[in-house]
């Protein structure tokens, strides 16, 4: 009888023209295709079954997260060469005689037969999309799966979002002082003096809200729609002493109250908004702000042919998630009355943010198993591995987005020189 893999690849050309893009070692120890490419090894049938129930990237993904299928070496190095293969040979549909033969191969493989189980994870929403109760369950999905993840995954400050590397080549720089350099960036940008009241929209773990307050010493109102987060960000704002310039609110965007701020920030909540939703969320933001004050949106944006998330992303990490070219959020915000002063791209410093993240989740590997399982844990390092490509091979960017509500007159008390202004001032 004939290698498992063998059969493998006789099967795999039948859709995919070609030498192999990836090398195989299937679960009967043989192994076919070319040796320069990535390792992907097929641990059972099931790795095939479940993408002959469920092709393409979620199948693929679930294989993997099931520990089906693993792949050798560096993560994203392998799903980036391999990408590119699949890429440059796209896939062909068998005729009817190429269809039989598939089938028979799959049959002596093993891989036809009842669907198999589908992995813990996915995110499990109802109602209206975009509803409280929906956007809660998906918030929830994410940002509550365990404080102490997010305690180990990330840094100090607890900023999960793009940092703003300024010093990366230097030996002694971390994440905590990327992150930190950023959440100065954003309070510099925003022009925060003592005294001044910020609207943290999405506060995540309070890593800006305890920022500005400390650093600042400006009133924030921090706004998350987690509950995980909203204790943790009112025990942190006592812990560190700012308990009485900080009002933690659970409370979805839209029951924001009041106005006249003197600021706003939206730091990478925008994308769980919605399209058809994100003209009222930017018509609350400039409702919130008092004429001059000022508003910094950072965001994930798409390319304009490329996807934004996937089937992979929607279903075990962010679900309703939605992103659209940065040239696209910027008219919102400009039909929504507010003036765009600048736009800073931050891609790169994604790409380096999210591999920060990958060292971490590698070096602590045991301890978030113990933590969350092993399902969990490999559902985060792909997510990881495929989130740090799409930033590197530009499918994916962030942008920080400063605008200002304009008087009736048209003033914006803005310096006409803002990026030279932000770079040079420091909190009053």
């Amino acid at each position: 009888m004939r290698p498992v893999a063998d059969r493998i690849a006789q099967l795999l050309g039948h859709f995919v023209p070609g030498p192999l893009p990836v090398r195989i070692r299937a679960w009967d120890g043989s192994q076919t295709g070319p040796a320069d490419t990535p390792l992907v090894v097929l641990r059972s049938p099931d790795a095939l079954r479940r993408l002959l129930w469920q092709p393409g990237e979620l199948g693929l993904a679930e294989a993997y997260i099931t520990g089906d299928l693993d792949i050798e070496g560096d993560l994203a190095d392998a799903l980036s060469q391999a990408g590119r293969s699949v890429r440059d040979r796209p896939g062909t549909r068998p005729g009817a005689a190429g269809m039989a033969a598939a089938t028979a191969l799959a049959v002596r493989l093993g891989a036809v037969g009842p669907p198999p189980k589908r992995p813990d994870g996915r995110a499990r929403l109802t109602g209206g999309l975009h509803s409280v109760s929906r956007d809660r369950a998906g918030i929830s999905h994410h940002y509550d799966l365990s404080n102490d993840f997010y305690a180990l995954l990330l840094d100090e400050t607890m900023a999960y979002s793009c940092a703003y590397w300024t010093r990366p080549d230097h030996p002694a720089y971390t994440l905590a002082d990327a992150q930190r350099d950023k959440l100065d960036l954003i309070c510099r940008k925003l022009g925060l003096n003592p005294g001044d009241r910020l609207l943290d929209v999405g506060c995540g773990w309070g890593s800006l809200t305890v920022h500005a307050a400390r650093t600042y010493k400006a009133r924030v109102t921090a706004v998350t729609l987690s509950r995980a987060q909203h204790e943790y960000v009112t025990e942190r704002a006592a812990r560190e002493g700012v308990a009485d310039l900080v009002d933690v609110q659970l409370r979805h965007w839209r029951d924001i109250d009041g106005g006249g701020y003197d600021a706003a920030a939206a730091v990478e909540m925008g994308e769980h908004v919605g399209d058809a939703e994100y003209p009222a969320f930017a018509a609350k933001l400039h409702d919130a702000l008092r004429p001059e004050g000022r508003l910094l949106i950072q965001q994930m944006s798409r390319g304009a042919h490329a996807p934004g998330g996937g089937a992979f992303i929607e279903t075990y990490i962010a679900p309703d998630m939605h992103m659209r070219p940065v040239g696209h959020t910027v008219d919102m915000l400009e039909n929504a009355g507010l003036e765009t002063r600048s736009v800073e791209a931050l891609r790169e410093h994604y790409a380096t943010t999210i591999d920060a993240w990958r060292a971490t989740l590698e070096q602590h590997w045991s301890d978030v198993e113990a933590l969350v399982g092993t399902t969990t844990a490999r559902v985060w390092r792909l997510y990881l591995a495929g989130a740090s490509l799409a930033f590197s091979e530009r499918r994916m960017g962030v942008d920080q987005i400063l605008a200002v509500r304009p008087t009736r007159e048209g003033a914006s008390a803005m310096p006409a020189t803002p990026a030279v202004w932000y770079a040079l001032e420091g909190p009053a």
